[in-house]
C-alpha cells in the first residue's frame, strides 16, 4: 500500500510543476516532454501496482476462507470412537512401565532439542525481520522526502545571492565529459558536449548567424548562443552595437562604474545551469543595486579583470534603462 502512496505522490509533484509553470526552473523547456512522459509512466505503474495489490488481497481472503473447514474436520477426527476399557495383565504393566520410562526420556530429550532449535530460529528470524523493516523504512523515507518537499516547499528563483554564495569564474573550469557544466559562469560553454572538431564546426556555424547582422540583440531565445559566439570571437563584434537585458551584480573587485549584468541559464537542466553575462561599464556616478533589472545597449571593448587575470569583453554603455523582471527570468540553450 505504501508503494501506491509514493507513486501517487510523485504523480502529484509532476502535475503541480506542470500546472504551476515551475518546470522551467528545473530543466530546459526544450525537454518538457520528458516530464509529460514521466507522468504517463507513473500513472501506468500506479494502475499496475493497484491491480497487483487488489489481486493479492483477494487471494489472501480466499485462503482464509478455504482453511476454516479443514480445521473443523481436524477437530472432529480427534474424538475417540470407542469407550471400551481393557485391564492389562501384570506382565503387560511391567513391560508398559519400561516402555513409558524410555519414551519419557526420549521425549524429554527431543523437547529440549526442539526448544533450543526453536529459540535459535526465533532469534535469527527476529534479527533478520528487524533489519529488513529498518531497511524498508529507510527506503520509503528517501522516496517520500522529495515528494513532501516538492508539494509543500515553494520554488525559489535564483538571484544575486546565489552568485555571492557560489561565486563565478572565467573561463569555465573543472569541466569535463564526466562532469559537464560544472562552474558554468559568465561565459556559456557547450564544448564539453562535442568533440574538438565538432565544436569548432558548430561554433562557426552559430557565428555565421550573428556575423551578418548589423546589431547583436540578445533575447530570450538566442541569449546563450549569441553570448557564446561573442566570447569565442570577440573581434567579430568589435564594430557592432550590442543590446541585452539582465540583473545587476556589483561584485567585490570591480571599478566604481562597472557592474556585471547577468541572466541565469540552463544548458540542459539545473545541474549544468549557470549565471551568464558580461562586465558592463556604465556612465560615472551611476548607482545600481543587486538584482535590479536593466536593458543595456553599447559597443564592445575589453579590459583586464584582475581577479580572473583574464582580459574580458566589456560592454561600454551608450544607453540603458531599468526594467521589470521578466515573467521567466531564465534563458535556455537551443542546439
Amino acid at each position: 500500500m505504501v508503494r501506491l502512496y509514493v507513486l501517487a505522490g510523485f504523480i502529484l509533484v509532476f502535475l503541480k510543476m506542470q500546472l504551476d509553470g515551475d518546470l522551467n526552473k528545473y530543466i530546459n523547456t526544450k525537454y518538457a516532454y520528458l516530464s509529460v512522459s514521466s507522468i504517463v509512466l507513473l500513472i501506468l505503474l500506479f494502475i499496475f501496482e493497484a491491480v497487483r495489490f487488489y489481486a493479492k488481497e483477494r487471494e489472501s481472503g480466499h485462503k482464509e476462507k478455504s482453511s476454516l473447514p479443514l480445521q473443523q474436520q481436524n477437530g472432529n477426527s480427534q474424538e475417540n470412537p470407542t469407550n471400551a476399557v481393557q485391564v492389562p495383565s501384570l506382565h503387560e504393566q511391567q513391560h508398559g512401565h519400561q516402555e513409558y520410562e524410555h519414551e519419557h526420556a526420549h521425549r524429554h530429550s527431543h523437547v529440549h532439542q526442539s526448544h533450543e532449535a526453536h529459540s535459535h530460529a526465533s532469534h535469527e528470524g527476529h534479527s533478520h525481520g528487524s533489519s529488513s523493516r529498518i531497511l524498508r523504512l529507510l527506503t520509503y523515507t528517501v522516496l517520500i522526502f522529495p515528494v513532501v518537499t516538492g508539494l509543500f516547499l515553494p520554488v525559489e528563483t535564483l538571484d544575486s545571492s546565489f552568485v555571492k554564495a557560489k561565486g563565478f569564474s572565467f573561463p569555465a573550469i573543472d569541466v569535463s565529459n564526466d562532469n559537464p557544466g560544472y562552474h558554468q559562469f559568465l561565459k556559456p560553454d557547450t564544448s564539453v558536449f562535442y568533440g574538438k572538431s565538432g565544436y569548432k564546426t558548430v561554433s562557426q556555424k552559430e557565428l555565421a548567424g550573428f556575423e551578418d547582422q548589423p546589431q547583436l540583440n540578445l533575447n530570450d531565445t538566442n541569449y546563450l548562443s549569441g553570448l557564446e559566439a561573442l566570447y569565442n570571437y570577440p573581434d567579430k563584434f568589435a564594430d557592432k552595437t550590442i543590446s541585452f537585458k539582465g540583473f545587476i551584480y556589483k561584485g567585490e573587485q570591480t571599478r566604481e562604474q562597472n557592474y556585471f549584468v547577468f541572466r541565469f541559464g540552463f544548458i540542459h537542466c539545473v545541474a549544468d545551469s549557470g549565471v551568464f553575462g558580461m562586465l558592463v561599464e556604465f556612465p560615472k556616478d551611476t548607482t545600481l543595486q543587486d538584482d535590479q533589472w536593466v536593458q543595456v545597449t553599447g559597443s564592445l571593448t575589453s579590459e583586464l579583470y584582475q581577479p580572473f587575470k583574464q582580459t574580458l569583453p566589456v560592454l561600454k554603455v551608450e544607453s540603458w534603462k531599468t526594467i521589470d523582471a521578466p515573467s521567466d527570468p531564465y534563458v535556455y540553450r537551443t542546439f
